[in-house]
Formats: structure tokens, sequence, C-alpha cells
């Protein structure tokens, strides 16, 4: 059984696997993104993951949308592809599916982006996430 910080660090990973594939143009198939993250067949891969993965992937061009207006120095789709994942998920986990504090979110969203991120880059994430959920 995962924890709920490591289920969390396994969507941001697979979300950022699907963004790469995206980004070359390249065909991929989202149940062998899951199952390669997280090392088991799609089915017993986590509902709350597939679910989470999906509806960042699904509602990415609104998600972006909504980011965007708070980062006018900033194009969402030019920023590290890991904190784009970063943010994709904690606005799926908080707009989208619900029921989560803001705080914990944000707070989560910094985790990751201290330990995957440079140094400094979860001041962004933090100030992008408080502006924009």
């Amino acid at each position: 059984m995962l924890s709920r910080n490591k289920e969390h660090e396994l969507i941001m990973i697979s979300i950022y696997d699907a963004l790469l594939y995206l980004e070359m143009d390249e065909v991929f198939s989202l149940e062998d993104v899951l199952e390669g993250v997280y090392m088991l067949p799609y089915e017993d891969v986590p509902l709350f993951s597939k679910e989470v993965v999906i509806k960042s992937l699904s509602n990415i061009n609104d998600i972006k949308a909504k980011y965007q207006v708070n980062m006018p120095k900033w194009k969402f789709d030019r920023i590290n592809a890991i904190a784009r994942a970063i943010l994709l998920m904690s606005y799926t986990n908080f707009k989208i599916i619900g029921g989560v504090d803001k705080s914990i979110v944000i707070d989560l969203a910094v985790r990751l982006a201290k330990k995957y991120l440079d140094k400094d880059d979860y001041k962004f994430i933090n100030a992008v996430l408080d502006k924009t959920l």
C-alpha cells in the first residue's frame, strides 16, 4: 500500500512522463506510462492516481489557461516540465477533484518542488499556486 505522499509523487512523475511524450509528438499509451512508473499492471494502479493523471491531461489546455493568467512574465509551456507536472497535478487535485484543503495541496507541491527542482523554484510554485487555486 502506497502512502498518500508517495502516491502523489508517482502521479507527478506519470504526468511528467506524459508531458515529455506530448512535447516530442510521440504516440503513447497512458496505461503504459502508469504501468512503467508504478511498476504494476494497469489494473493494480490506484484508482485515485489514474483519476488525477487522466483528468490533468484531459484538461491540460484549460488548466494551462488558468495558470497563464497568474504568470504574465512566463509561458506555461516554457517552464520546467517537472514544475508543469506539479502544477497540473495540484490544480486537478484542488479544482477538478476537490475535497482537499488548499494549504495541503500547496504544501505537497512545495515539498515535491524542493525535491525535484532547483533550489529556489519552490517559491515560484508556491506563489503561482497561491494565486491560482
